[in-house]
């Protein structure tokens, strides 16, 4: 592998992270915004800040990290991408002490969880199909945003977070020792599978119609990853019918991790599909070995603190 190629899958290996944790996050919101009103919604809410509050900003690492890899490594890409283009309502929520406060800020994190991982789907829907050329904002401003491949990307981004985050919060519900929303986050988590499952198949004929070159490298190179994904997307289904959440926690982060890959894989060699490939997109060699060396020192530094940080986590006290 090329040192461009290395540090591309690093990258992607930090938008997978993102995806995985900080798109629980997310969904988190997503089933803030659902839970009701104060009182029938204050035990859901209440699971949902212990479960997420410890690693809340650890995980907006990950976006700081691909941003600074995509600019530093293929600087023509990010002009690209950056140039044609939520957390503080949580953060002040937990702040602040006066029930209207915290219901205008709560209502802030929840909407803007939705809001979010939607505009970041279909931003990615158009890098996909094809519709961010390179060159400084020469994408079109409605058109390569406003199409069914965006909006297919943004509604499967929201529906798989808030799957994501049903489904980590039965095992943290669980390990609290909270029957009540142990089954109140099971059925949400099968409801949103089901509901991604039903938008994944009739995303099929969106791609195939809409972006038949990301249609074909997915069905292509990218379709082992696409099958082991669909797979494993069914597995962690079963295992939440089972009750079996710590199976359904790796199946599911599987399954968003395959078709992330498999997207890659079907896209390759191209950063921005049909016209730069990663070879156009890379910096000068010694920016890249400079990047990888650089890498290298903050996985030393960075990694053993996260896998701690989300120890502790894992083992907190539950909340009462």
């Amino acid at each position: 592998m090329t040192a461009a190629q290395v540090v591309l899958a690093l990258m992607w290996t930090g938008v997978t992270a993102y995806a995985l944790f900080g798109g629980a996050d997310f969904g988190a919101g997503f089933w803030d915004l659902t839970a009701g009103g104060p009182e029938r919604g204050s035990a859901q809410r209440t699971l949902i800040e212990h479960a997420i509050g410890p690693v809340w900003e650890a995980n907006h690492v990950w976006l700081i990290f691909v941003l600074v890899v995509l600019w530093t490594g293929f600087p023509e890409a990010f002009a690209a991408i950056a140039s044609s283009l939520r957390g503080a309502g949580f953060a002040f929520r937990k702040a602040v002490t006066g029930v209207a406060l915290q219901r205008l800020f709560g209502a802030t994190f929840a909407a803007s969880s939705v809001i979010t991982p939607f505009f970041l789907g279909t931003v990615a829907g158009a890098v996909a199909s094809g519709r961010v050329p390179p060159g400084i904002a020469r994408a079109h401003p409605v058109h390569s945003f406003v199409n069914p491949t965006s909006v297919l990307g943004g509604a499967l981004a929201v529906v798989v977070c808030a799957y994501l985050a049903a489904v980590y919060l039965t095992a943290d519900a669980r390990r609290a020792g909270d029957t009540a929303l142990v089954e109140a986050f099971r059925r949400r988590a099968l409801a949103s599978g089901v509901v991604a499952g039903g938008v994944v198949l009739g995303g099929i004929a969106v791609l195939h119609a809409d972006a038949p070159d990301l249609f074909s490298g997915l069905t292509g190179r990218g379709r082992p990853l696409v099958v082991a994904s669909a797979l494993s997307g069914l597995v962690s289904l079963g295992c939440v019918w089972r009750r079996r959440f710590v199976a359904a926690r790796l199946s599911a982060a599987a399954a968003v991790a395959a078709v992330l890959w498999g997207w890659a894989a079907g896209q390759y060699p191209y950063v921005l599909e049909g016209e730069l490939t990663i070879r156009q997109a890379a910096a000068d060699p010694v920016t890249l070995r400079a990047v990888l060396l650089s890498l290298a020192v903050g996985a030393v530094l960075f990694v053993p603190a996260l896998v701690a940080l989300f120890a502790v986590a894992q083992r907190g006290a539950a909340p009462e």
